[in-house]
């Protein structure tokens, strides 16, 4: 065959891969030659990869272990914070009853004296208290009015709810008077709105003038120029010495 004679690229290839399949350590060669030390290192590599990822697997599960924990711990905490508004909650309800069984009881003791004094009454009587049983005339005539369909069960409810109902004279012209008081430490508009109420279903069932007053601790502004806009006089009642 002549030097310059051209060999069949089919031909060639089929010596040179029959050769290799005779002689393997020549495969190891010609794959030196034709592939670059990258190509050649990219088992090792692929290895490193896998190890890589096998351990961020490993690291995930290990991150999702910590997430549900902190869930868990995120939703006691939940737990916790919900019963302490709880606690929280039925302890100021508890003080909210306290102040006012308090404010209640000390007007009691001094309601005639307190009325009488800020409003010119004279000869005040309690037909009504939180710590006293309401005077059965009293209370015939307000049932009497109720049968008679002159007020309604929801007047006759809030006249009973109310705190105190007092009768008394006016000093000027020794006019008679029904007085009703709610008590609350801190007056808040359901209070005029409750204490209106029982002094218009007073004059229903009595026929007489009426006296709505609110009595407490505290008024704000807003809320006292509510009440004067409603014909509620507002009592303030000193409040306890702290110990």
């Amino acid at each position: 065959m002549s030097s310059t004679e051209r060999i069949d690229p089919t031909s060639l290839v089929a010596r040179i891969i029959a050769e290799l399949q005779a002689n393997p350590d020549a495969q190891r060669l010609l794959l030196r030659a034709l592939l670059t030390n990258e190509f050649l290192g990219m088992p090792a590599r692929l290895d490193r990869v896998e190890k890589d990822i096998a351990e961020l697997k490993a690291d995930v599960a290990e991150l999702k272990v910590d997430v549900a924990e902190l869930k868990t711990d995120v939703a006691e905490l939940k737990t916790d914070v919900a019963e302490l508004k709880t606690d929280v909650a039925g302890l100021k309800t508890d003080v909210a009853y306290l102040k006012g069984s308090d404010l209640e009881y000390r007007l009691h003791r001094k309601v005639h004296a307190s009325v009488c004094q800020a409003f010119a009454l004279r000869r005040p009587h309690t037909v009504k208290s939180p710590v006293k049983e309401p005077d059965k005339d009293f209370l015939a005539r307000v049932d009497e009015a109720l049968q008679d369909g002159l007020i309604t069960q929801e007047q006759d409810t809030r006249i009973e709810a109310t705190d105190f109902i007092l009768q008394a004279q006016r000093r000027t012209d020794g006019a008679p008077l029904w007085i009703a008081v709610e008590a609350s430490s801190k007056v808040h508009d359901n209070d005029m709105q409750r204490v209106r109420a029982t002094a218009d279903a007073l004059h229903t069932v009595f026929d007489g003038e009426t006296l709505a007053i609110v009595a407490g601790y505290q008024i704000d502004e807003p809320q006292a120029k509510r009440a004067k806009a409603a014909g509620v006089e507002y009592l303030q009642v000193a409040p306890p010495i702290p110990i």
